[in-house]
């Protein structure tokens, strides 16, 4: 979605940060997270004075007014805009930045959107030089004039370094799941989202501009000159506008690193006070009351909690955080609505006690439409793990669950993940739209069909298993064979041919 020299200086700041010495993905990426919080905290500000100058009915306050105490040393505020820095010698600039400027944006008091998450913030960039080089890479991206979509996906490209797994086994979702995922889900405008482990908060990034696309007209879309398409959302009012950008997105995660990233995702995607919370969402005191019409969400699996800090709410004995989950989405879904999960595998057929329990709720106690099998290294280079998608509802029975097995997700299944022709994705959305949404529950597949139906009964007569495996069906072909004398003859036939033409051949050297 990027013109090639927004994506050459993309990755020359990617290669700034790795010459300087900052290796991990996620670590450089906050850093330039910071500085680009710099620069745009500048711009708008001059923007909001500019407003408030030609508008009486506008009362702005400068977040550059006044002075401000840090390390036992008086500061005019003005002298924190980066006019004033990029005056500065790199050896003066350095430190400037690092102990005076960075100070001022953690203790700003209105944060907007980011600068509340930086409390426990560190600036690590250990040079003057790497700093220079990343401030005018920065600068000549032109994020703040650029539009939303191309901010954003600026953002999104370079969230596309994080190649290795983070803390507690959060890793980024490949994109092209999330976004299967949401036209599958289908949010709406009246929607109330959530991802209750929302990591680069990928999946609500993608629900808002599914929303923008699907109320954008034809006359409300906008070709830029490398010929994509831009939403304006020209069918919305400027209440739901406001809705979508205050209400209708709400994510939680207790990784202060993944809030800060997740928080400049929706910054460079144009919401600039994001809903969310820093918390973790399976703790003792955070509410399980029924809240969300929809949820999409990847939680952190491989990893456990401490007992004491379970909510009492929880039925399932068990510390396994992917259990956990899925029992929180169930319980946090409002009647009536939808979830989309991302699960191990292990979760669909394990054999402790808690196994089998969440996946008879699921099955007792939701419309469990779908399990989709995806293929085991979806994630690489993140991780090789195999995992489903489980989609269910919270309004209806379970009486058939409807199985896709995608073999193909459009990249190769190796550490490279390149592009290839294979590509289950698109059949799996039309088929889920016609079959599943459509109720043709008697509907046999085809030959050549990734899907099949299951009844309720089988699989509880399996104790609730839902892996794929238990209920895809082997077609064994018969094959024909030559009769053997036929096959000695043709060998025999071939051997004289080639004695013939060695004879030949030796005749005329």
């Amino acid at each position: 979605m990027l013109d090639p020299q927004l994506k050459s200086q993309i990755n020359e700041l990617r290669n700034t940060f790795r010459s300087g010495g900052i290796s991990n993905p996620l670590t450089a990426i906050e850093q330039i997270s910071y500085l680009i919080f710099m620069k745009r905290l500048d711009e708008l500000d001059k923007q909001g004075i500019l407003k408030a100058k030609r508008l009486s009915s506008f009362v702005y306050t400068s977040q550059f007014a006044g002075e401000i105490e840090i390390n036992n040393k008086t500061y005019d505020k003005e002298k924190m805009r980066r006019s004033h820095r990029s005056q500065l010698i790199p050896e003066e600039m350095f430190p400037f930045v690092r102990d005076v400027v960075f100070t001022f944006i953690k203790n700003l008091d209105n944060g907007d959107g980011f600068a509340w998450s930086l409390k426990d913030a560190s600036f690590l960039i250990p040079k003057p030089s790497m700093l220079v080089t990343a401030v005018k890479i920065i600068e000549n991206l032109h994020i703040t004039e650029q539009n939303d979509d191309t901010s954003g996906d600026i953002y999104e490209y370079l969230l596309g370094e994080l190649s290795t797994a983070g803390k507690s086994w959060q890793f980024r979702t490949p994109r092209h799941i999330i976004q299967a995922m949401v036209e599958i889900i289908n949010p709406t405008i009246h929607d109330k989202i959530c991802d209750p482990s929302c990591g680069t908060a990928g999946f609500l990034i993608d629900s808002y501009k599914y929303i923008i696309k699907q109320n954008t007209s034809k006359d409300g879309i906008i070709k830029d000159d490398y010929g994509t398409e831009h939403y304006s959302a020209n069918l919305l009012s400027e209440d739901d506008r406001k809705k979508l950008k205050t209400e209708a997105l709400n994510w939680y995660d207790f990784d202060s690193t993944m809030v800060r990233i997740a928080s400049m995702n929706w910054i460079m995607h144009g919401i600039t006070n994001p809903n969310v919370k820093y918390t973790d969402t399976l703790w003792k005191w955070y509410d399980h009351s029924p809240e969300f019409d929809v949820i999409l969400a990847n939680p952190p699996f491989k990893w456990s909690i401490d007992a004491s800090d379970i909510h009492d709410e929880f039925t399932l004995s068990t510390k396994k955080t992917e259990l956990l989950f899925l029992e929180l989405i169930y319980q946090k879904l409002m009647i009536w609505w939808k979830c989309g999960v991302i699960i191990p595998d292990g979760v669909l057929f394990g054999s402790s006690n808690a196994h089998r329990k969440i996946r008879e709720l699921l099955v007792e106690n939701t419309g469990l439409r779908a399990v989709i099998s995806l293929p085991s290294w979806v994630f690489k280079p993140y991780a090789g793990v195999s995992t489903a998608i489980l989609i269910f509802t919270k309004w209806d029975e379970t009486n058939k669950v409807w199985f896709y097995d995608l073999q193909a997700d459009w990249y190769s299944l190796d550490d490279k993940r390149n592009e290839i022709s294979d590509n289950d994705i698109p059949d799996l959305i039309e088929k889920y739209k016609e079959i599943v949404l459509g109720k043709k529950l008697d509907q046999e597949p085809g030959k050549n069909d990734k899907w099949f139906w299951v009844k309720k009964d089988e699989i509880v007569e399996n104790k609730y298993d839902l892996s794929i495996s238990k209920y895809k069906k082997i077609v064994y072909e018969s094959a024909v064979y030559q009769d053997p004398k036929v096959l000695i003859a043709n060998i025999r036939k071939l051997e004289n041919e080639i004695i013939q033409g060695m004879d030949e051949l030796e005749k005329k050297i």
